[in-house]
């Protein structure tokens, strides 16, 4: 039975993708940074899908506590873990870059890169000794637009992310590990520092307007699925044509 770790998964893209997983036969572990209540109410929509679902308080970008959210899942008696969605991101830090608070600029980066290198590290040395897996980066259409004005260094931390896909694709290939990526556009969540960024943006997007979480959850299970076994290294670009 597939079982899932997604990260950042109490809420926005995160919970969408821990929903619609369980919809399609996975089990879930459902790691958070500090809404406890929105992550049980995940587990628990993950129950009612019938799979199994465990929540665990996690900061990415510290690597003991992701040795111990795999820890957890082990002791939990689900089958090895054949799948993680790197999906914990931050953007603190907003404005132009000669406003910035670098120490903000730091905490971004750490999430936004440094915890998806810490988390994929520990997924391939599980998914290594279990007969292979599937990582899927939640990367942004900022890494390719910049987001001038807004955050360029998260828009560089997405651009890292991007290449940590393709590099590591050919890395763990022979491992039987699949490693792809899903760029978002602006999305209705509760991430972006103005409440109406998707009406904003809209008219400026092919497609004419914001995302749902569930639309970027459905490329991400696509590429956890069998249909994509032959695909590796990619990023899925789920932008309205961006």
């Amino acid at each position: 039975m597939p079982l899932t770790i997604v990260t950042g998964g109490s809420r926005g893209i995160g919970a969408a993708i821990c929903r619609r997983l369980a919809a399609e036969g996975h089990d879930i572990v459902v790691g958070y940074r500090t809404d406890a209540d929105a992550a049980d109410e995940v587990a628990a929509a993950v129950r009612s899908a019938g799979r199994r679902a465990l929540t665990v308080e996690l900061d990415t970008t510290d690597e003991s506590q992701v040795e111990a959210l795999f820890a957890a899942a082990a002791a939990a008696g689900f089958s090895p873990v054949t799948g993680l969605v790197n999906n914990a991101g931050s953007a603190s830090a907003f404005g132009p870059l000669a406003d910035a608070d670098i120490a903000a600029v730091r905490r971004d980066i750490d999430v936004d890169l440094v915890g998806v290198l810490i988390c994929a590290k520990h997924a391939i040395r599980a998914m290594s000794t279990n007969g292979g897996g599937s990582i899927v980066n939640i990367s942004s259409a900022s890494a390719y637009l910049g987001s001038p004005d807004r955050y360029v260094h998260y828009a560089a931390a997405k651009a890292g992310v991007d290449a940590v896909t393709v590099g590591l694709s050919k890395e763990v290939a022979r491992l039987g590990i699949r490693v792809n990526g899903v760029a978002p556009g602006t999305i209705y969540t509760g991430f972006h520092p103005e409440p109406d960024r998707p009406e904003v943006v809209a008219p400026t997007v092919p497609l004419g307007r914001g995302g749902q979480p569930d639309e970027i959850a459905g490329a991400v299970a696509w590429l956890l699925s069998d249909d994509a076994s032959y695909a590796t290294g990619t990023t899925i670009r789920v932008t309205g044509g961006l």
